[in-house]
């Protein structure tokens, strides 16, 4: 049997058994003894994604020979992302204005809510209505009462904290630059969050691999080669496992969002239309846009071949919500299913999985025009201009582990004049439409190492 069918009836059953765990009540015999099964495969593959990028990219750039060929593969690379990214935040746009999730029967509370905030913080009200001039005093002390409520909570207090520590230092204008380059190669090599970096000193060390005479750096270069390929075995084995592991993820998963089934159907049911519109726009993407530009490019992939090879590496990103830890199996089939060539997929693939982020961007334009929706805000044209370039910048700046999107929406929220807190509404099921976006994410990545393989064949 395909491995991609094995960590199929893994993620099913995982389901059923979380489903099953809840309505017999004992989740907590699943969270203590399967879910950290699921933790220690996601660990596995963590520990192996550093090293992998940091050798793959490294060999693959020093025989490349030709820095042209670089600098091209380079551009190609960089140009494509930023076009699917961008489609990706417009194509979430047109849909969340078209069909409207946010509209609701409890907008006047929700909008009095939002004038309540803007104006403790000083902020100016986004489209000029004056709700609260209208309001009753006693609708306005009921919404007081409920904002300080909200305010006291556990999820609330955690939010917060998290967004303070994300911006704890103010972020000049070149600041994203600033981070791209490693203070200490060592920390970075132990932090996923901070790949970039990784990526800047393998590039680095590569090029000057290349500009040196083969026969003073060849020893350098073989250790290098066989390193990569040791990773490359590490990850071979640690998917033979990988059915079992995607079972225990998914168990895990589902059985801390909800105690029980009907939590789970209840949850689903108030944020329904919200996640409706979100997985809508990932589908077009995945099984629309993506197989779209390969047609455009000429790539010689068919429509069944390219998520039948692509699948091992798309359930894994289902079940980790993290494209960091699905890397050397999106490499693995990239190189093996689609027949991409190992310099293009170890450059493309990394930079991909740590800058390329289209369901993310889908997601978090969706995200902020439901929420303006659903507190009664009317964006302008001009805003929603300013939340693609918002969201794109964020979408590049976002770690690729779980629910980073959701600290980076908080920011999105912020620069359009609105409430970063009320990700609170869309916390809930935040986790699984991480799973279905992360999925786009390595599809993207995939779909342009594809693109700039068969370009460089010319």
């Amino acid at each position: 049997m395909a491995l991609h069918w094995k960590i199929l009836i893994g993620m099913g059953l995982g389901i059923i058994w979380a489903l099953l765990s809840g309505y017999l009540g004992f989740n907590e015999f699943t969270i203590d003894w399967i879910d950290p099964f699921g933790k220690i495969f996601i660990n596995c593959l963590k520990f192996i994604a550093i090293p992998l990028v940091l050798f793959s990219i490294v060999s693959g750039v020093a025989s490349l020979g030709d820095l042209t060929q670089l600098g091209r593969i380079g551009a190609k690379t960089f140009g494509l992302y930023l076009v699917t990214t961008v489609i990706s935040v417009c194509l979430g746009l047109v849909l969340v204005n078209l069909l409207v999730p946010g509209k609701n029967a409890d907008s006047k509370k929700n909008r009095l809510r939002y004038e309540v905030w803007a104006q403790s913080q000083g902020i100016e009200v986004k489209d000029g209505k004056n709700a609260l001039k209208d309001a009753d005093s006693t609708m306005k002390a009921e919404v007081l009462a409920e904002l300080k409520l909200e305010q006291g909570t556990a999820e609330y207090q955690n939010l917060e904290a998290k967004k303070a520590q994300a911006s704890a230092t103010e972020p000049g204008p070149l600041q994203p630059l600033i981070d791209i380059v490693p203070e200490n190669l060592v920390l970075s090599l132990t932090d996923s969050r901070l790949m970039l970096q990784v990526i800047f000193f393998a590039l680095f060390f590569g090029i000057s691999l290349s500009l040196l005479p083969k026969e003073k750096v060849s020893t350098v270069a073989h250790f290098f080669d066989g390193m990569n390929e040791v990773f490359v075995k590490m990850v071979n084995i640690v998917m033979l496992g990988a059915p079992f592991f995607v079972f225990c993820l998914m168990a895990g998963v589902l059985a801390k969002i909800a105690d029980s089934p009907q939590e789970i159907f209840e949850m689903f049911k108030s944020l329904s239309f919200y996640a409706l519109v979100v997985v809508s726009g990932l589908a077009i993407l995945l099984f629309g846009f993506y197989p779209l530009l390969l047609i455009l490019f000429r790539v010689p992939i068919s429509y069944r071949t390219f998520f039948q090879q692509l699948s091992p590496a798309q359930f894994l990103a289902f079940s980790t919500s993290s494209s960091a830890a699905t890397l050397p199996v999106t490499i693995k089939c990239v190189e093996d299913g689609l027949k991409v060539p190992k310099k293009v997929s170890d450059f493309v693939l990394p930079i991909g999985a740590t800058v390329n982020m289209d369901g993310t961007s889908l997601y978090q334009a969706v995200a902020v025009i439901f929420l303006a929706q659903y507190h009664d805000v009317d964006l302008s044209f001009a805003q929603q201009l300013g939340i693609v370039a918002t969201t794109t910048l964020a979408s590049i700046g976002a770690a690729a582990v779980p629910s980073a999107g959701l600290i980076m929406l908080m920011f999105v929220l912020t620069s359009v004049g609105l409430n970063p807190m009320w990700i609170i509404i869309i916390y809930p099921i935040d986790r699984i439409l991480d799973m279905c976006r992360t999925v786009v994410n390595i599809t993207s990545d995939s779909t342009v190492a594809a693109i700039v393989a068969k370009s460089e064949e010319k």
